[in-house]
């Protein structure tokens, strides 16, 4: 008989990793919750337990290298194996790239880049003794097609992308697949950590969450399908595939439009 698999999900107290979560759950996964946020998390814990998933939480700020150490040492100790890590906890950012300060950029890219540079590091390890595992790093359609007004979330997911597609070459000798995934705007909990100079960004910002149709639970469920099938890159949006083939096809289009955003932003 097959060994349960296990999966260690950061952020996975609310928003897309909770559905990650339950969707685990749902394929029959041991889960394993990290976030830096103590009561979601053991809500979630207790919710997923309920629904009989074996589950744990761990406190992990994914800015810390020994959290994330010690959230997948706890993964291994105590299911003797990691199947998956997703490296999902991120932040939001957005405004006029000349009023962004360094804070700001420092801020963002340690969590939204670095944090997924620590975790499939971390992960890594692990993979590594016991032969297999996979890495899937949580990116954003941001990264693809980068619009106006978002410059240091933009760069983080484009660094987000690249890592990836670096770890699939490097780690595939060793048995460990990655998948990278860059869905669009959807309605979650992100609005929560924006930061933003300008309300009338975050306005935007905030309707860029309200205004797409797919949930959260449908987009966890896409991604499952994509592990499964160790696919490497997941668009989960049919716009954002549209808007990404027409950058790489017809680049003069897709900046004109882009151009357009560009104007709307500074009247």
């Amino acid at each position: 008989m097959a060994e349960t698999r296990t999966v260690l999900i950061t952020g996975g107290a609310s928003g897309l990793g909770l559905a990650l979560a339950r969707e685990a759950g749902n394929r029959h996964y041991r889960v394993a919750i990290a976030d830096i946020h103590d009561a979601r998390g053991e809500q979630a814990r207790q919710a997923l337990a309920e629904q009989g998933v074996d589950c744990m939480f761990t406190r992990c700020d994914v800015r810390d290298e020994k959290d994330l150490r010690n959230a997948v040492q706890r993964v291994a100790r105590r299911w003797g194996r990691l199947d998956v890590m997703i490296n999902n906890a991120g932040v939001a950012g957005a405004g006029l790239f000349e009023s962004l300060g360094d804070d700001d950029w420092h801020w963002l890219l340690d969590i939204n880049l670095m944090g997924v540079v620590r975790g499939s590091r971390m992960a890594i390890t692990e993979m590594k003794r016991q032969g297999f595992g996979q890495i899937v790093n949580i990116a954003s359609m941001a990264g693809l097609t980068p619009p106006p007004g978002m410059a240091s979330y933009n760069v983080a997911k484009a660094g987000v992308v690249s890592l990836s597609e670096t770890l699939r070459s490097e780690l595939a000798p060793l048995n460990i697949q990655v998948t990278v995934v860059c869905p669009s705007f959807f309605r979650t909990n992100l609005g929560e950590s924006l930061r933003t100079p300008d309300p009338v960004t975050r306005a935007r910002f905030e309707r860029l969450l309200e205004n797409n149709d797919m949930t959260a639970e449908q987009i966890a469920v896409a991604i499952w399908k994509a592990v499964n099938k160790k696919e490497f890159l997941v668009i989960p949006h049919k716009p954002a595939k549209k808007a990404w083939r027409e950058k790489r096809w017809f680049p003069e289009k897709f900046f004109q439009s882009m151009e357009a955003l560009g104007k709307k932003l500074r009247r």
